[in-house]
């Protein structure tokens, strides 16, 4: 397959293929899309009550998401919170199966973090996977200076 190129936040393939561009509008963000995924499809996130992810939708610092061109699909997503000045969690990266492989979690990511007001931030996310992704980005294994209160078992 042909490489994308990124360029003023859309992602379009060589030879007419399919296009995709990334979005920072909350009110664009397809909430049953964001809920079938994290409520059936990934790992993290399945403990989720609807009500809940409508909170942490409702009450994040930024929202982006990726999208079809030709038909509107939001077909990957991110979410992000923050205290607005210096510090930011990213959370619930997603791209729909149909449309991995071709660089929409890299274009999510750099859309959120490189290309929007928490650029100079310091970012913190939690993952068992795509470390090479978030690698790309400056993530990195946390230095002596960091340290997690774990979730209280119910």
């Amino acid at each position: 397959m042909p490489p994308l190129m990124a360029e003023a936040g859309v992602a379009t393939p060589q030879n007419g293929a399919m296009e995709y561009e990334y979005d920072d509008d909350p009110a664009r963000i397809d909430r049953d899309a964001v809920w079938g995924w994290l409520s059936t499809e990934v790992y993290w996130a399945r403990w989720r009550t609807r009500a809940d992810v409508e909170a942490q939708l409702d009450s994040a610092w930024r929202l982006v998401g990726a999208y079809r061109t030709d038909t509107g699909e939001m077909v990957g997503f991110a979410r992000a919170i923050s205290d607005g000045v210096a510090f930011a969690y990213l959370a619930d990266v997603f791209v729909a199966d149909a449309h991995r492989g071709h660089s929409l979690g890299k274009g999510i990511v750099s859309r959120m973090i490189d290309e929007g007001p928490g650029a100079h931030f310091r970012w913190t996310l939690f993952t068992s996977t795509a470390h090479g992704l978030y690698r790309q980005f400056g993530f990195a294994e946390p230095d002596h200076t960091a340290m997690v209160r774990p979730a209280a078992t119910a």
